[in-house]
């Protein structure tokens, strides 16, 4: 069997097949997630709802990731690569055919987000472990430059299919091009091979039954201040750009009346943005020292992405906003990932990774409800009256009436995340990380 699956493509050419499998698939998961956001804000009017389908999704996909760590370490990471796939793809044909039932409600957005969380919790540890055996150590800012595409590069022509195909085929037709390309994606997985780590020090000293080797992630980590810091800084910066990033949408809806094509116009140029960020990590690798990456590409973001955003009142600003935010999110994530691949025993990665992100990313469920309601219980009914204080102190800033409050919301969110990369110099933990933290040799001698 060993032998049979060594036939199969591996190393940097079984990471493209996947690569290209998984953004043939995203490209239409982003297709549907357009017209999906479309159809829900049309259907509610409201911030709050859309915010739900992103607390929905999160929520279970934090409370089983450390779960969904250890089997990534236990079992084959190929297959647990694969149990994402199919997970979305289900809730994908429920959504399919409740509306083609005529039966699509709002709840089933949230019910549909938490089967996909639920399963997407096996993805993310799975795909990064396995990249530090199949790329050679020096190539992991540009390998992860790559992955940044995969986030992004879906966006750039998605809004503009979904909004040239929605006429001719409907939301129908556009979620049943998402559940076809699923299979592109599992048969992907299929056609390579998906090396197993060695066993480590580290990987012994964490093995138990399922709560202990979950566990073991969080004790790494908080066992190591420097990986600890890394994702505090992450933590803020994601609990205040999270509370901005969720009135965007409903905030140029507002602001332009429910125009579709504005909307999908300043997504696209956001995924451009990404798009751009990622080709110049996958070329460049980023900076020698990644922790600048980090923390230079937090200090950018904030201010680039929420703030001039929330400045901005025609389409060039949003698109231009967009872009820029989105242009140096890959020299944050490949940065950081980079990091984490190259230190951490690659037979720990999964319950390690899974733990990391549930660190960074705890708020996650909380702060869309908090800009969500901020803007449709606060902020927008006070900016919306000119004659009230809020509106005649920032007024002037980002106007008044419908989408002003939510983008008073990401002025000042913007502002506020951007410190948080400024702050994570004050801290020697987190400015000397590469330093406290040696490469790991297993790390070393990955193909």
């Amino acid at each position: 069997m060993q032998t049979a699956s060594r036939t199969r493509p591996g190393g940097l050419v079984a990471f493209v097949i996947v690569w290209l499998g998984q953004i043939i698939s995203m490209i239409a998961t982003n297709m549907s997630q357009f017209a999906l956001t479309i159809w829900a804000y049309e259907q509610t009017g409201s911030a709050t709802a859309l915010a739900l389908v992103q607390v929905f999704f999160i929520t279970p996909f934090l409370l089983f990731s450390p779960f969904a760590g250890a089997m990534v370490d236990r079992y084959n990471r190929k297959l647990m690569m694969m149990v994402s796939d199919v997970g979305a793809g289900v809730a994908t044909i429920l959504i399919f055919t409740l509306y083609s039932l005529g039966r699509l409600e709002i709840w089933h957005l949230y019910l549909a987000a938490a089967i996909t969380g639920t399963f997407n919790c096996f993805q993310w540890p799975a795909y990064s472990a396995s990249i530090s055996l199949m790329v050679p150590r020096e190539q992991l800012g540009r390998v992860n430059g790559l992955m940044s595409l995969l986030e992004m590069g879906p966006g750039v022509v998605a809004p503009l299919l979904a909004g040239a195909l929605f006429g001719v085929i409907g939301l129908g037709g556009i979620l049943t091009s998402d559940i076809v390309t699923f299979i592109v994606a599992v048969l992907a997985l299929l056609a390579v091979y998906v090396p197993q780590p060695p066993q480590t020090e580290e990987g012994r000293a964490g093995q138990g039954n399922m709560l202990r080797e979950a566990a073991y992630g969080f004790q790494y980590i908080f066992a190591r201040p420097s990986l600890l810091g890394l994702q505090i800084v992450f933590l803020f910066g994601n609990l205040l750009t999270g509370i901005g990033f969720v009135v965007v949408a409903p905030m140029i809806l507002a602001r332009t009346g429910n125009d579709s094509v504005v909307f999908g116009l300043t997504q696209t140029a956001g995924a451009i943005g990404g798009v751009t960020g990622g080709l110049l990590m996958s070329v460049w690798g980023g900076f020698r020292r990644r922790v600048n990456g980090v923390l230079i590409g937090w200090a950018l973001s904030g201010v680039l992405g929420l703030t001039l955003l929330g400045l901005g009142r025609a389409t060039w600003a949003w698109a231009a906003a967009m872009f820029l935010g989105a242009l140096v999110i890959p020299l944050t994530n490949a940065s950081n990932q980079a990091i984490w691949q190259a230190t951490v025993a690659p037979d720990v990665q999964g319950r390690v990774f899974s733990a990391r992100r549930l660190i960074a990313w705890v708020t996650n469920p909380i702060s869309p409800l908090i800009g969500g309601a901020l803007a449709d219980f606060v902020l927008e009914p006070a900016m919306r009256t000119p004659s009230s204080s809020l509106a005649a102190t920032f007024g002037w800033l980002v106007g008044t009436g419908p989408g002003a409050g939510m983008a008073l919301l990401l002025v000042v969110m913007g502002l506020v995340a951007s410190l948080v990369g400024v702050l994570g110099y004050f801290v020697p933990a987190v400015r000397h990380a590469e330093d406290r933290l040696p490469v790991h040799p297993a790390a070393v001698d990955a193909p």
